[in-house]
């Protein structure tokens, strides 16, 4: 029997142009729009809404989720986690992509109600505690309610809960605390290597004449590198779509040695076209 359970089909606007929206009336209602759990592998579980993931491992001694979503998903992310076994108290650490309302704004809430310890680059950490405020490039347009980081962690550092451990590989662009996760599981009985990467977008940033931009655009080129040399055999993505997850579920294609390299060259390909677009004009 399959491990994967239907995935709602998901309007897809673009799988590489994501625009960031501030979290507001304004954000794309997949973001907050319940969606019922995904199996991805024997200890891995969507727990996320339509449009924004977040994600579970489940371990004998304790669980790890990766992200929270926007501030109002918090109920939702929480009653996903009952739906697949995991109480609250489960959950003994929490990890960041990148601190961004849309991913990390029920960071403090669900927290509170679980009392996971959060483990965060220092440039993820700064930010968490200013809820999203005097970000390098959107200001203070994404606030959150402030989160405090239990474990300040660095690149190559593992979080570890009994028998499961994540390991944390930096991937600044999107933010400078970015940061893809990579853990080993099962699918279908054969043994992967589960690839959460971070955004790889820069949303409306000024990416020419700039003061912040030659250090930026530099941290892609770093990350594109990192994605490419990492094993990967099931690829998720913040936002779903980039990286075509529910549509690779149902086609039964969610195993894909070449989905990291893909994902690296169509987002450097579109960090290249914004540039040059910026140069020219």
């Amino acid at each position: 029997m399959s491990l994967f359970l239907s995935a709602a089909a998901v309007s897809i606007a673009c799988s590489v142009c994501l625009i960031v929206f501030p979290v507001s009336a304004a954000q794309p209602a997949s973001w907050s729009a319940p969606h019922a759990p995904v199996r991805l592998g024997e200890r891995t579980w969507y727990v996320g809404t339509a449009g924004i993931s977040v994600l579970v491992v489940r371990g004998e001694a304790g669980s790890i989720l990766l992200d929270t979503g926007v501030p109002a998903s918090a109920e939702a992310v929480l009653a996903n986690l009952d739906a697949v076994g995991v109480r609250p108290e489960d959950v003994k650490a929490i990890v960041t992509s990148h601190a961004h309302a849309d991913h990390v704004g029920a960071i403090a809430a669900i927290r509170a109600r679980t009392g996971a310890r959060v483990h965060a680059l220092e440039a993820s950490a700064s930010l968490l505690a200013d809820g999203g405020r005097n970000d390098l490039f959107f200001g203070d347009d994404l606030p959150y309610p402030p989160a405090e980081v239990d474990v300040r962690i660095g690149d190559g550092d593992a979080v570890t809960v009994g028998d499961v451990s994540l390991r944390a590989h930096a991937t600044p662009g999107h933010t400078p605390g970015s940061t893809t996760w990579t853990w080993a599981d099962t699918v279908e009985g054969k043994p992967v290597t589960m690839v959460f990467a971070d955004s790889l977008t820069a949303p409306g940033y000024r990416l020419v004449d700039d003061p912040r931009a030659a250090d930026t655009v530099a941290q892609f080129r770093r990350a594109f590198a990192t994605l490419r040399a990492l094993p990967c055999d099931v690829l998720v993505t913040p936002h779903p779509e980039a990286s075509g997850l529910f549509e690779r579920i149902e086609a039964g294609t969610l195993i894909d040695a070449t989905a990291c390299a893909r994902y690296a060259d169509r987002t450097e390909a579109a960090l290249d076209a914004q540039i040059a677009k910026q140069a020219a004009e």
